[in-house]
């Protein structure tokens, strides 16, 4: 999947952890993002990484455990 910045994703499943998207990333609990909530991508990182930013904090996550959302569907989650 090719994704740029400001492109609209969606979890796919619940992660066994996060890793935050700050100058020193850290781990977090898997709760601050649910299954299905959707973000907005920030910033492309290296091996299909994207910072994420959720409504609880900017996340790491690979791409293969997010789902890109079209125009239609953006509408219908905002």
């Amino acid at each position: 999947m090719t994704v740029s910045i400001g492109d609209r994703l969606r979890l796919k499943q619940q992660l066994p952890y996060l890793k935050s998207a700050d100058p020193m990333p850290m781990l977090r609990p898997p709760d601050l993002v649910a299954a299905g909530e959707v973000g907005e991508v920030v910033a492309l990182h290296p091996m299909d990484t994207v910072a994420v930013r959720f409504r609880r904090g900017t996340f790491l996550i690979a791409l293969d455990r997010l789902d890109l959302i079209d125009a239609e569907d953006a509408e219908d989650s905002d």
